[in-house]
């Protein structure tokens, strides 16, 4: 916890300060700009299921291009270096006037030959295995094709890879316009309003107890939910049958003995017995507990009634197997609050976004896990290699 705390505050410098942002480099017509863009959006059958992302992504690629400058757009897609950008350029020239450019290599003679204003888009990075081992050769390669490096993609910033830590190293380096609208929201969430919640979903406690336990001094209630409220039962001996768990052995922690930090007071669970709402003692060796139940949403709404400021990332239930009746209606209560609310997570933004919410929300982050290292941390790779890039 100390090493936590000693780690923030000697980022505060960086939360205190502006970023360096492409809006304020004057006279950029004719530049050849590489934007690193946050693009990997989900992909079903070939086709792009959520476009949240690739919207985020627009204000600065449009904004470079009204500018005159030469922008060239590097992301990246999935984690399988066969995957294909295609689909996403598929969706992105129905917004902005673009080009696909292919890979690096297949892209030179219409980079050679590109027109202030021309936007290009390059195949998915990780089709190179050097840019998830952030090997400098082809950070080399990235800066030669252009005269400045913009980062706009906050979501892949928590990666060490040579897109986004590699090539600030040989170019003059900015953020974009969606990047600093999420460092600028998430700044303030980390210095919240009283009465303050926060919501924490999703599974793997053993990477997201550093922050539970440090925001515990921060929020006035912390509600931990998803997988993650499966080791708190666990923990206090409860049976969570064939639900999932991470590794992390709470039996000691303080996050059992701090009544700021609470579970579910019931839960959704699915057995042999059907789907049923129990409390989180009658748990059956055979059943799997997949969401929050209804009391527990009652308590929520009854927390966040009251609340300045409200802090989400992570769903209630388990997605993927169609329990999402626990986050959808907690998107509910938090949209129709009088409360600063931040949200981040896929899923989380999938479920608001399915609601038609999204304009009750007073900030959705296109990241999950950067917005979760940036909260913990107070700082992300991408932002350290430019800021103290000397």
């Amino acid at each position: 916890m100390l090493g936590w705390l000693s780690n923030f505050w000697q980022n505060k410098q960086i939360l205190n300060s502006d970023l360096p942002l492409i809006e304020g480099v004057k006279n950029i017509r004719g530049k050849r700009v590489l934007l690193r863009s946050a693009l990997n959006v989900p992909i079903v059958d070939g086709k792009v299921s959520e476009t949240f992302r690739l919207e985020q992504a627009l204000p600065t690629i449009k904004w470079l291009q009204s500018k005159g400058a030469k922008v060239i757009v590097i992301a990246h897609i999935g984690r399988d270096e066969n995957e294909t950008l295609k689909p996403v350029y598929d969706v992105l020239q129905k917004l902005v006037k673009i080009t696909w450019g292919g890979t690096l290599t297949e892209a030179r003679e219409s980079l050679a030959n590109q027109k202030n204003g021309e936007v290009i888009l390059l195949e998915n990075l990780r089709q190179d295995k050097r840019e998830v081992e952030a090997e400098q050769s082809l950070a080399e390669e990235l800066a030669a094709i252009a005269d400045i490096y913009v980062n706009d993609a906050f979501a892949d910033s928590h990666r060490n890879h040579t897109s986004i830590t590699g090539v600030p190293k040989y170019l003059p380096s900015y953020f974009g316009n969606s990047f600093n609208h999420e460092y600028q929201a998430l700044k303030q969430a980390i210095n919240p309003v009283s009465p303050s919640v926060f919501i924490l979903g999703g599974a793997k406690f053993e990477t997201k107890m550093p922050l539970v336990l440090n925001y515990s001094s921060t929020y006035d209630q912390i509600f931990i939910g998803g997988a993650l409220a499966n080791d708190i039962y666990k923990a206090k001996g409860y049976e969570v049958g064939k639900s999932l768990v991470s590794d992390v052995d709470l039996s000691n922690s303080e996050i059992l003995r701090n009544p700021k930090i609470v579970p579910p007071v019931d839960v959704v669970v699915d057995g042999p017995q059907g789907v049923r709402e129990v409390g989180p003692r009658a748990v059956k060796s055979t059943e799997i507990i997949m969401d929050a139940g209804p009391t527990s949403l009652k308590d929520l709404e009854a927390m966040i009634a009251n609340a300045n400021s409200v802090l989400w990332n992570g769903p209630l239930g388990n997605f993927e197997k169609g329990f999402t009746l626990g986050t959808e209606m907690l998107a509910r209560i938090i949209a129709k609050s009088n409360a600063y609310s931040v949200v981040g997570g896929g899923d989380t933004i999938a479920a608001i976004r399915s609601l038609n919410l999204e304009n009750n929300f007073s900030f959705m982050s296109t990241a999950g896990g950067a917005m979760l290292v940036f909260l913990e941390t107070g700082t992300l790779p991408a932002i350290e290699a430019v800021v103290n890039k000397d």
